[in-house]
């Protein structure tokens, strides 16, 4: 039963207000000024407190800093005959749940109750009330989907639901939908993929990928003669966008939200390679072999970006000067915040890899991993990393200055769970959620190959290599040591395969608010 404790030097004429909350199931506990007040909360703590301002001896805001000094979570609300401004902002400055202006009523109160005491319960039974009423419409949505639009209007709904449901006792059925979205969706890829790849050779504006975002995001930007300020955050997640949207939202308004498909492999060095050469990794590697590193090579995958968009530039015959930085320590950032003020060039590119080492270090380290055991911790880590890192500061400053922000990704990630056997030679590559290489052999019929990787704009290494990439939550172990592999890599996240949270993923265009 939710306690409330009334304390209002005129507690006589409180009683039919008593009577009725008695009524509807609450115990009612009054004291008449606020010594007496402060007794009894030394002895039980009530739900809520109403709180009257005006009292002989101590006053109400007096009352209310004591209340607040001995149990600060008790939320109280000041009821007062005053409407004076300074009172007011006193009362909202001691951080009061509410302030009610005599004479109040019945369902005033009984109004409060419902805000202060059961809002969680009434906010957790309309959240369970609506996922029911729409399980069976994104069921049908995913034993139907037949396009990639479709896809994205699952995942956008299923990551709605995951972030409403992260507490809730329902939680295991959004989970075991997406796990049969997921499903789903890597037979249709599987099915489809090529196709895809096909359709941006005829310029479907529908199908977006990777080497189309420049030119579908950027470059229309830069034709309006607006200073462009690209920012890339690697295994960057659509539910990790929506957690930190509304910290972005403080300096920046959305002007176009919407989702990419990242090419196969989904792996930064076939990705974001793509993004910036606006090439599919095959042409890369015949138009610009000195760009290209092949997976067996031990220098960087990524090291030529730059130079990839200039050769970009160069081929839509685009003279705009542009400014690069990859950044992956905080003090190298916050260099790059120092320089914005005094930038010229119309595109400025910065990549983030802060989000990628985040779900590096959860592999390798046993607390990371209990830091961020479900998508609910990562997403929680993510708006940490956010809201006290210097990239909070370096969006805010491009704000300031004016800058038109494209944020995205290369790739999303993945939790993987299920370790399947695969046989390769020592050549192949190391990724677990991808294999590329001769003779790979995997008994798993959730495994999707690609025999012919130059009809789909992959390089091959060898005569007979193909790809092989992991669906849902599954995960490439080698039959050595298959055990151990399995377990130090389960419930981490990963990226190279095929899942909704990989290769649906977020391109959004922000307006700096006042500009």
């Amino acid at each position: 039963m939710s306690r409330i404790l009334w304390v209002d030097d005129e507690v006589d004429l409180l009683q039919p207000y008593i009577i009725y909350l008695k009524e509807k199931g609450y115990e009612v506990i009054t004291a008449t000024n606020g010594e007496d007040a402060l007794d009894m909360i030394s002895q039980t703590i009530p739900s809520i407190v109403f709180l009257d301002e005006n009292m002989p001896g101590m006053s109400g805001l007096e009352t209310l800093q004591e209340i607040k000094r001995i149990h600060p979570e008790v939320p109280i609300v000041m009821i007062t005959k005053s409407e004076e401004e300074h009172i007011m902002e006193q009362a909202i400055g001691e951080k009061i749940a509410d302030y009610l202006i005599k004479p109040v009523n019945p369902s005033q109160i009984l109004l409060c109750l419902k805000k202060h005491i059961h809002q969680q319960e009434i906010v957790t039974e309309q959240v369970q009330q609506n996922y029911r009423q729409e399980w069976s419409d994104i069921s049908y949505m995913i034993d139907t989907a037949t396009t990639i639009e479709e896809w994205q209007a699952i995942e956008r709904m299923l990551t709605k639901w995951d972030i409403e449901l992260e507490n809730h006792p329902m939680r295991s059925l959004i989970d075991d939908q997406r796990t049969q979205a997921n499903a789903a969706f890597a037979k249709w890829i599987a099915k489809n993929y090529e196709s895809l790849v096909e359709s941006r050779k005829t310029k479907d504006e529908s199908i977006l990928m990777s080497p189309d975002v420049m030119k579908h995001a950027v470059f229309p930007l830069l034709d309006k003669g607006e200073k462009v300020l690209l920012c890339v955050i690697d295994n960057f997640r659509y539910d990790q966008w929506k957690t930190i949207q509304p910290l972005i939202s403080e300096f920046y308004s959305v002007v176009h939200e919407e989702q990419y498909t990242p090419i196969l492999p989904t792996a930064t060095q076939y990705a974001r390679n793509a993004i910036f050469s606006g090439l599919m990794p095959l042409q890369i590697q015949e138009m610009f072999p000195q760009y290209w590193v092949e997976e067996g090579d031990e220098e960087s995958k990524n090291q030529y970006e730059k130079e990839l968009v200039q050769t970009l530039l160069d081929r839509y015959r685009r003279r705009e000067s542009f400014n690069y930085w990859k950044i992956n320590e905080s003090d190298f950032c916050e260099r790059v915040i120092g320089q914005l003020k005094g930038v010229q060039a119309p595109l400025n590119i910065v990549v983030l890899n802060f989000i990628d080492m985040l779900s590096h270090s959860r592999t390798e380290s046993k607390m990371m991993r209990e830091l961020a055991n479900d998508e609910a911790a990562y997403r929680s880590l993510t708006l940490s990393w956010f809201k006290h890192s210097p990239t909070y500061e370096l969006l805010r400053r491009a704000a300031e200055l004016g800058f038109t922000l494209v944020l995205t990704t290369d790739h999303g990630t993945t939790r993987v769970k299920n370790a399947v056997q695969i046989v390769a030679d020592k050549n192949t590559n190391t990724n677990i959620r991808y294999k590329v290489g001769k003779a790979l052999n995997c008994s798993s019929k959730n495994v999707f190959t690609i025999d012919q990787p130059k009809r789909v704009g992959l390089p091959c290494p060898n005569v007979s290599s193909s790809y092989a990439f992991c669906t849902g939550s599954d995960f490439f172990a080698y039959p050595n040591q298959f055990n151990y592999y399995a377990q130090y890599y389960r419930n981490t996240f990963q990226h190279g395969g095929i899942s909704l949270e990989e290769m649906i993923i977020p391109l959004v265009t922000l307006k700096a608010k006042g500009s």
